[in-house]
């Protein structure tokens, strides 16, 4: 269910200038940096992309869902990470991308890893985002 403007905790500005090929800039400053097309796509490769900064956001929220379940069930996560991988390319509609998240747990077995991740991306703000609109794989390492 979608929160109304006004129910935001904490609102993130960021302002991009020359789209693929520019930079992003957060209000705050904490976020100054070069974007540009990966060589795969025709670009330079000389910073960072859209798809880079998208897997880092998704995985941080990710793993921060898991930190709050393992919590909630008082189970010890220490040392877990999680790895997200995010293409893009040409599809129907000219553009689209695609992510899959792997969660390494190694405080735990297999059956509890996948049951943290499955209640994860019940909670995540990110799969809630994604879902339905972007195929994304989830699996434990």
């Amino acid at each position: 269910m979608p929160i109304k403007p006004s129910e935001a905790l904490y609102t993130a500005v960021a302002t991009a200038e020359g789209g693929r090929e520019g930079r992003v800039s957060t209000e705050d400053g904490k976020l100054d940096i070069v974007v540009s097309q990966p060589k795969e796509l025709g670009g330079t490769g000389g910073g960072t992309n859209p798809e880079q900064l998208f897997a880092a956001c998704y995985s941080a929220c990710f793993h921060a869902s898991i930190g709050i379940i393992a919590q909630t069930e008082k189970i010890d996560i220490t040392g877990s990470s999680v790895t997200a991988r995010v293409g893009i390319g040409r599809n129907d509609a000219g553009f689209g991308i695609v992510a899959e998240l792997t969660a390494h747990i190694p405080s735990v077995d297999e059956a509890t890893a996948r049951e943290l991740v499955e209640k994860a991306d019940r909670i995540c703000p990110y799969s809630k985002a994604t879902r339905g609109d972007i195929e994304v794989t989830i699996k434990t390492a």
